[in-house]
Formats: structure tokens, C-alpha cells, sequence
């Protein structure tokens, strides 16, 4: 099950106690006070792991604690320093303060982020003998560990983003670019979460790349499943919008193409603006090359796009185009070493 919203509780642990206590030996003349420190409380600390990919475990664990520091003991003994809370989330994990909703932290693969430090132990009465007060009866108790909810957020971190209206083929485009095996079926919304794959150009190059959950017209404002996941495409270097060349309703890819660019700006205007591959799938269903080249030939027209825009003619059901789409995205996102520039994404009014 993915998970990518919770709300959680953190406490750090408190200080331990200093000691009050004299040192009373048989022989030993002159005595005084040796109580011992209290111990550190334990810190809360959020660690990216990326063999976590979902915020599932917290929501069933709401509550976080690390371990109290230990009081202080006789013959100067401090208390030992309780042991913190090693919490593992995903890379991509955003954190907030729940109640001022002020972001605390965005983690990234291997960060370790103290979120709620443990309280300082007390001095025992050892530390406060003076020439002045030889037998202090005093010591400290523990400061407290902060207590914090949080709000945890988690966009995927991947290179690629795969978006499109439900139907277009993303999630069987996944399967046919990497290893991920998403449910894939002949209804809408068969993808109910985002699902990641890795794509292997060869042995040094790899694409991390994330199917996005159909878009539908509305998704900025609330509407289908859409607004939930917009989320994850914010991370994303480079989109491939997949346009369904034959929809089964009849519908214009140039059209719904439009739509979701303009549920894209909707949502976030730099999200608009990232660079995009536009891939024609379902080309197996076109067997004519002639006809092919005209229907690829239509969408640059209707779409105003010169020779050199990416737009790809693709098959992923069986399997074409796969290739030149990795080595496109490849130059995209190194484009020093691809020698590849990208293109702004068209307006999504006009053509």
C-alpha cells in the first residue's frame, strides 16, 4: 500500500536527575559531595533510508519517543545518556511543524536530521561545591525534550515523470522501460498510486522514473485522483507526457494534451515550465508507415512545433521506440554530456 501523507508525534527524551550524595568511607578523613550528572536525554532523529519508499508504518505508529536520560549516581557516577530514536523515512520526505505548518526539513538519500533534541541532564551536587558551600544539597533536575508533531509529506524523488490522461498507456510504458511490474488493465484509474521503476541504459546509465496516477480535467482543483499525486511530478528533471494516438472515446491527443498542460499550470506554474518529451503511443495500432508519419506530422502542426521538439512516436505494448525515448530522456538530463537541449512545453491555448 502506498502511503504518502501521515501525522506523526515526537518526543525526545528527558534529562536524568543529578544526584545528591557525600562521600562517607571508613578511613577516609575528609569526605564531600560526589552526586553525579544526569544523563543526556535521547534525540529524535529522521534518517533517509532508501530501502523505504512510503509513509506507510506511520499510520499505524503515531507516537515517537526516544529514551530518558538516567539520573546521576554516587562517587561522581553520571547517568548514562538515553538512547535516540533512529526514525527511517523515504528520500523525498517533506517535514512540518503541524501546528505552524513552517517546513522543518527536506530530506534527501542519506540525510540524518535531529528533529527533537534531548534535554541536557542535571549537575549533580558535586558540581556546585565552592571554598564557600562545601556540603551543596542541591542538584538539577533534568531540562525536559521537546515534544513535536509533525506533518509528513512524501513527493517521489525520480528523474522522469510520466503523466497523461488514464488509458494512455503509462503504467504498461513502465513496465516496458524498466523492471516495475504496476497493475495494468483497460479500465481508468488502474493506477492508483505512483509506482517507480529504474531503466537501465547500460551498465553506468540509469533512469529513475515515476508513473504518475491519470490526470483528468480538474485534477488541480480537487478533482479525480490527480490533485493527490500532482505532488510527486514537482520533483521530476523532465516529464514525457504520453498522448494516446487512437483514444477508445474518440477524443483529439492534441486536445488532451492541452488539458492536462493546463491542469499542470493550474497546479503550480513551475511545474508548467519543466522540460518535456511528448510521446505518441499505441503506434502499433497504426501498421501503415505512411499513416504514421502523418499522424505525428498532425500533432507538431496542430501544436505549432518545429523539426527539432521531441516528439517521439512510441509503442509501449509492444515494445517500439523505447530506445530512442531512454537516449532523448538521457540527453535531457545531461545535456553537456548527451548534447541534447530540451524545449519548453508549448501554450496550452491556440493551434
Amino acid at each position: 500500500m502506498f502511503v504518502d501523507q501521515a501525522e506523526i508525534e515526537v518526543k525526545a527524551g528527558n534529562g536524568g536527575r543529578g544526584a545528591v550524595s557525600f562521600r562517607r568511607e571508613k578511613y577516609v578523613p575528609k569526605g564531600g559531595p560526589d552526586g553525579g550528572n544526569g544523563g543526556d536525554g535521547g534525540s529524535v532523529v529522521l534518517a533517509a533510508d532508501e530501502n523505504v519508499n512510503t509513509l506507510f508504518d506511520f499510520r499505524g505508529q503515531h507516537h515517537w519517543s526516544a529514551q530518558d536520560g538516567e539520573p546521576g549516581r554516587a562517587k561522581q557516577q553520571s547517568g548514562l545518556a538515553g538512547k535516540d530514536c533512529i526514525i527511517r523515512m523515504p528520500p523525498g520526505t517533506m517535514v512540518y511543524e503541524a501546528e505552524s505548518g513552517a517546513l522543518l526539513c527536506d530530506l534527501k538519500p542519506g540525510d540524518r536530521v535531529v528533529i527533537a533534541k534531548g534535554g541536557r541532564g542535571g549537575f549533580g551536587n558535586e558540581h556546585f561545591k565552592r571554598s564557600t558551600n562545601q556540603t551543596p544539597r542541591q542538584a538539577e533536575p533534568g531540562e525536559p525534550g521537546p515534544r513535536v508533531r509533525l506533518r509528513l509529506e512524501l513527493k517521489l524523488i525520480a528523474d522522469v515523470g510520466i503523466i497523461g490522461l488514464p488509458n494512455a498507456g503509462k503504467s504498461t510504458l513502465l513496465s516496458a522501460l524498466t523492471r516495475a511490474t504496476p497493475k495494468i488493465a483497460d479500465y481508468p484509474f488502474t493506477t492508483l498510486s505512483p509506482q517507480l521503476g529504474i531503466a537501465e541504459l547500460d551498465q553506468t546509465r540509469r533512469i529513475v522514473l515515476a508513473d504518475i496516477p491519470g490526470l483528468i480535467e480538474g485534477a488541480s482543483h480537487g478533482a479525480g485522483l490527480g490533485h493527490e499525486f500532482l505532488r510527486h511530478v514537482e520533483r521530476t528533471k523532465v516529464l514525457v507526457h504520453l498522448l494516446d494516438i487512437a483514444p477508445v472515446d474518440g477524443s483529439d491527443p492534441v486536445e488532451n494534451y492541452r488539458k492536462i498542460r493546463a491542469e499542470l499550470a493550474g497546479y503550480s506554474p513551475l511545474l508548467a515550465e519543466k522540460q518535456e518529451v511528448i510521446a505518441l503511443n499505441k503506434m502499433d495500432l497504426v501498421p501503415d508507415e505512411a499513416e504514421r508519419k502523418a499522424k505525428v506530422d498532425e500533432v507538431c502542426r496542430k501544436l505549432k512545433l518545429g523539426h527539432r521538439e521531441p516528439v517521439l512516436a512510441i509503442s509501449g505494448a509492444a515494445r517500439q521506440g523505447m530506445k530512442d525515448l531512454l537516449e532523448r530522456l538521457w540527453g535531457m538530463l545531461h545535456p553537456v554530456e548527451g548534447k541534447v537541449e530540451g524545449w519548453k512545453p508549448v501554450g496550452v491555448g491556440g493551434g
